[in-house]
């Protein structure tokens, strides 16, 4: 049962994060971003990863809130 929960939150995270991941770097170049005022030495292929697992985390965090909203008294009660 936790599979279940637990691939009914990952999954949609995963596909939302690959729609903000080509929204996002279709209209950002990588190499144009700033952190705190000076330029991200890290490379094209680091940011992306690290900013599709920034989006992976942050939309499972709104899935797993919306799946904990979803329970039933009973389920939230045992």
């Amino acid at each position: 049962m936790l599979h279940k929960r637990l691939m009914c939150v990952l999954w949609p995270a995963f596909l939302a994060a690959c729609v903000l991941e080509a929204l996002v770097f279709a209209l950002i170049d990588p190499q144009d971003l700033h952190w705190l005022g000076q330029e991200l030495s890290a490379s094209r292929e680091t940011i992306y990863t690290v900013a599709f697992f920034a989006f992976w985390l942050i939309a499972a965090a709104g899935s797993a809130l919306t799946a904990q909203l979803a329970k039933s008294a009973d389920e939230v009660n045992r």
